[in-house]
């Protein structure tokens, strides 16, 4: 792969004719049209969310150094951000007035109303830009190389980048668009953010079982993603028909594995709602995670909910009140009974 460093492009030039998606939360076009920002192999921008866009703009401000930025050149006049693409996508927003930095005095201020000799001093600053030149492959073993000095790529987005292509884009669009109306249903099954790709790879692993990256490879080039959202919304639609209830310990549990072990059972939800409000009032139940696997797997397995074990005083102590409570309410005073089949 050819190399050629470039010391004289300014923070002006990159940033003419910047162009923004707000809906999608990426940088689209710079350097005049000719500079793709986001192309298919990188992840979307994170650095508004992680609050380290300002770092950017006061460092250019002190004349630190932001590091080196790599560009893949696609054709004659035409290139793509290899590396930099957060930093890149920072000084565009800035300088289009996306956000604002403090000044000195602690008061926060946008690009156009800086003093004219702070906003030449971010335009006119040179950046230090390497040129790339290879095949496909060169470059996507390069990008995983320097993924350097900044928030390290996670697994999903380094597959991604390797697996690039009309699929991983339209899959995307639906998993990796913090603006889709869908999120805020799927975050009370799934943990994680949309933009750092955890909501794709959680469809991803479902749909294929764990082998995300066998999957990718074989549905590269598709151009739908229908059986990706299918099984997706299959499975969440499958867990919010048996659990009506959302708690909070329902997020990030292995629900592709427990919707291909379970899926095939009749519920009543009705029953299972009343069986999960008993087990959260139960004091020695411990681990509240594993009671929705507990109640999908019979009232079987009570390792799942993690018993509390006390010594035999404490124990017949807090039987005997339990017992007390039952007998006023003629009720069970065992809540894995009363949730069994001879519940009374």
């Amino acid at each position: 792969m050819k190399t050629i460093l470039k010391t004289t492009i300014t923070i002006k030039e990159i940033c003419n004719g910047f162009v923004y998606n707000e809906l999608e939360g990426k940088g689209l076009f710079g350097l005049s049209g000719k500079l793709t920002i986001q192309p298919e192999y990188q992840r979307n921008y994170i650095y508004a969310e992680e609050n380290r866009e300002a770092g950017v703009i006061e460092s250019v401000l002190k004349e630190y150094p932001i590091g080196l930025i790599y560009f893949n050149k696609v054709g004659k006049d035409t290139f793509e951000v290899l590396d930099g693409q957060q930093r890149v996508t920072s000084l565009g927003r800035f300088i289009t007035d996306k956000f604002a930095i403090k000044d000195e005095n602690g008061m926060p201020q946008i690009f156009g109303n800086m003093a004219k000799d702070k906003q030449n001093k971010i335009l006119e600053t040179k950046l230090l830009i390497y040129e790339c030149e290879g095949t496909e492959s060169q470059i996507k073993e390069w990008f995983k190389t320097i993924n350097i000095a900044g928030v390290p790529l996670n697994n999903q987005e380094l597959l991604n980048a390797v697996y690039s292509g009309p699929f991983v884009t339209k899959a995307k669009e639906e998993f990796s668009n913090s603006q889709n109306a869908n999120i805020q249903k799927w975050s009370a099954y799934v943990s994680g953010s949309a933009n750092r790709q955890k909501f794709l790879e959680c469809a991803l692993d479902w749909v294929s079982k764990g082998n995300i990256g066998d999957y990718m490879s074989k549905h590269r080039k598709d151009k739908n993603i229908d059986e990706l959202k299918k099984y997706f919304n299959t499975v969440i639609d499958w867990i919010s028909s048996v659990f009506t209830d959302v708690e909070s310990e329902m997020c990030g549990l292995e629900w592709g594995r427990l919707y291909e072990e379970h899926h095939t059972k009749k519920f009543n939800p009705a029953k299972v709602s009343a069986e999960v409000r008993k087990l959260y009032g139960d004091f020695f139940v411990k681990d509240k995670k594993g009671i929705f696997e507990y109640i999908l797997g019979g009232n079987n397995d009570t390792k799942l909910l993690n018993i509390r074990i006390f010594d035999e005083p404490t124990k017949r102590a807090v039987y005997e009140k339990q017992t007390r409570e039952a007998e006023t309410k003629k009720k069970s005073n065992c809540s894995l009974c009363a949730v069994g089949h001879d519940a009374n």
